[in-house]
């Protein structure tokens, strides 16, 4: 760290430590999860200098709010008017109104408030309804379609539309499925009471196929009622997940009680499944699914597996048939774009296909990358990046959001920081954003810096969004273990955003987000004595064990990043299964891995890595597609 960023850092802490503030914070955030107003009020009361002062005076009303009058609650609101805290007390409060129906301050209240949680969505839509509004019914029917658990307020609201017939029986059939799908039999068996009584769920029978749904389709073989053939197709479903064999081998047995749309919904499923594992099948099976014109509705998720398969096996008609029965919305996503671009270009269509492509290369995402190369450009960022001046960072550094943001960073108070930065920029113009960025970047916060940065719309900073922390100690690991190093910050910066001493909820902890199994393996591959977990935050021995780690990787893997990408996020194991019968473009590869976070992942890391390597200004720096190689056949 330089004398002048040592400097500032030393600065800015000074300006925070105000009169003890810091050590009062944490006490009266301690008193407050405790439940002891009387400390809450004792230490807010020493903490009015302090910039966390708004958080202190929330803690200290908030402990009251049953209790407090309106005007007190709206005396704080107006102070603090704009801010995160006074958005929080405004949702609890108005909580608190919904539940005992004072209708005429929740109405006054509700339009102000900025983060409207499910649960207050519903309050409000209670009241509407009460009203005689028309138009609540159309809004609320809307999140009845779901197979999770709704909030307590929700169910007032979805007793008046199913009293007044707005949601029928089909409906809830609809909702049961939706519950059954998510594996949520509980959603299932608080919806079923709303059905008639001679076409409810036998409750016994569905705890049977909970239990055991293999044992409960060899014994159960007829299925009179529509409730048992919902039962029959969830129990179908759980075998699903586990295993495609044995669940069609059961269905080709009981199909024929079914209806054409209940057929359809099952082979839809077992297209889905059975595309999920790559099995071969899944096109004829989608097509089955699909053929009869009582056929159910393909989910979005399942309308993208179709077009994966199709990818998969290189059947580039069927892939434009599949993006065209796609909603209007998801065709504009960037990746159907792209491929329904690809798809075009095959068919000779080279000017309907560029038509796609060249909005999609203005894009800075992993497809509008692979449009700018399809057009036979190489990757480019605003030839004039825009810098903030030191005027505005300091202007940034006074605003109160970002002061209370830092206050808590620098406390380790993660999460609330994160939340009161989120909401402080969440207006901000790109400059503003850039300034912020900045801000953050100074004093080492370089996940806000980073995510700030990238929600520019017009005015961009490329170093900014592609920060490049730790290159001092970087460089020689990388050198040692002869990797790229635009690769090794590409997934970095996907990993931790480089956050130094974060862990995740499996784990995995630092810079390069190593397993504790797995650090110790490589601790004892290169002779690290003495080496324990709490090692694995240190800087210096994360990059060195990351970077050996995913060295070994790359070799297993025929040194392709790509696969290396994968093999990080999701095992080797997975990523080598995950190569087809025959070579396959690496950008297709990437697209039709089972796992959306590993999906997602191996295209940010990727993309990151070409953002990087023009930062760098490497030397005969490979195309994205380069990247991306060919990957082999599995053998």
């Amino acid at each position: 760290m330089s004398k002048v960023l040592a400097g500032l850092l030393l600065m800015f802490w000074v300006q925070l430590l105000v009169a003890g503030g810091d050590e009062d914070y944490l006490k009266v955030r301690e008193a407050f999860r405790a439940g002891n107003a009387a400390h809450v009020a004792e230490y807010a009361e020493r903490m009015k200098r302090h910039v966390l002062f708004p958080y202190a005076e929330y803690f200290r009303l908030r402990m009251e709010l049953e209790t407090t009058d309106a005007s007190t609650i709206r005396a704080f609101l107006t102070r603090y008017d704009g801010s995160f805290v006074a958005d929080r007390l405004r949702g609890e409060w108005l909580q608190i109104l919904g539940k005992r129906r004072q209708w005429t301050l929740f109405a006054e209240e509700y339009p102000k408030l900025v983060n409207r949680e499910e649960s207050l969505q519903c309050y409000a839509l209670q009241h509407r309804l009460a009203r005689g509004d028309k138009a609540a019914g159309a809004e609320a029917r809307s999140l009845w379609f779901t197979g999770r658990d709704m909030p307590v307020s929700c169910v007032a609201v979805f007793d008046s539309l199913i009293g007044t017939n707005v949601i029928r029986v089909e409906d809830i059939w609809t909702r049961i499925r939706l519950a059954f799908e998510a594996g949520n039999t509980g959603v299932a068996k608080s919806v079923n009471k709303y059905l008639p009584h001679h076409q409810a769920l036998d409750l016994q029978k569905l705890s049977a196929a909970t239990r055991d749904a293999r044992r409960f389709l060899d014994r159960q073989t007829v299925f009179k009622s529509r409730a048992d053939r919902e039962i029959a197709l969830f129990a179908l479903l759980r075998l699903l997940r586990s295993e495609t064999n044995q669940a069609f081998a059961r269905w080709h047995k009981i199909r024929g009680q079914f209806p054409e749309t209940d057929q359809s919904y099952f082979m839809g499923n077992l297209a889905y499944w059975a595309a999920i594992r790559q099995d071969s099948r899944a096109m004829n099976w989608f097509m089955e699914a699909t053929r009869s014109k009582h056929a159910y509705p393909l989910s979005e998720t399942k309308q993208a597996w179709r077009a994966r398969v199709a990818l998969r096996e290189g059947n580039w008609q069927r892939l434009l048939h599949s993006i065209s029965q796609m909603p209007a919305a998801m065709q504009q996503e960037d990746v159907w774009r792209y491929w329904h671009a690809r798809a075009l270009k095959v068919g000779k269509k080279n000017v309907e296909a560029n038509t796609l492509l060249i909005p999609l290369n203005h894009e800075h995402s992993f497809y509008g990358q692979m449009a700018r190369e399809e057009l036979g450009e190489m990757l480019s960022v605003p030839a004039i990046e825009y810098q903030v001046s030191a005027q505005e960072i300091q202007l940034m550094e006074q605003n109160p959001g970002i002061r209370r943001a830092m206050a808590l960073y620098r406390l380790n108070q993660r999460v609330e920081a994160n939340r009161e930065w989120i909401w402080t920029v969440q207006h901000f113009s790109d400059a503003q954003l850039l300034a912020a960025a900045k801000v953050a970047q100074r004093y080492g916060i370089y996940d806000r810096a980073i995510n700030t940065a990238i929600k520019t719309v017009t005015h961009h900073d490329f170093n900014l969004r592609y920060l490049a922390p730790y290159r001092e100690q970087m460089r020689p690991v990388v050198q040692q273990q002869q990797l790229d190093e635009s690769f090794v910050y590409g997934l970095i910066r996907q990993e931790s955003r480089f956050i130094a001493d974060i862990k995740s909820s499996a784990g995995a902890a630092g810079l390069m987000q190593l397993m504790p199994a797995t650090a110790k393996w490589v601790a004892g591959k290169l002779g690290v004595k003495n080496f324990h977990n709490s090692l694995i935050t240190d800087i210096n021995t994360n990059l060195q064990l990351g970077t050996y780690y995913l060295k070994h990787v790359l070799d297993q893997l025929d040194d392709q990043p790509l696969l290396a990408a994968a093999a990080y996020n999701a095992g080797p194991g997975r990523a080598k299964r995950w190569r087809g019968a025959q070579p396959l473009e690496g950008a297709i590869y990437a697209e039709t891995i089972p796992f959306n976070e590993t999906r997602d992942y191996v295209k940010v890391v990727l993309s990151n890595s070409m953002y990087y390597a023009n930062n760098f200004e490497q030397l005969n720096r490979p195309t994205l597609k380069q990247r991306l190689g060919t990957v082999a056949a599995a053998r």
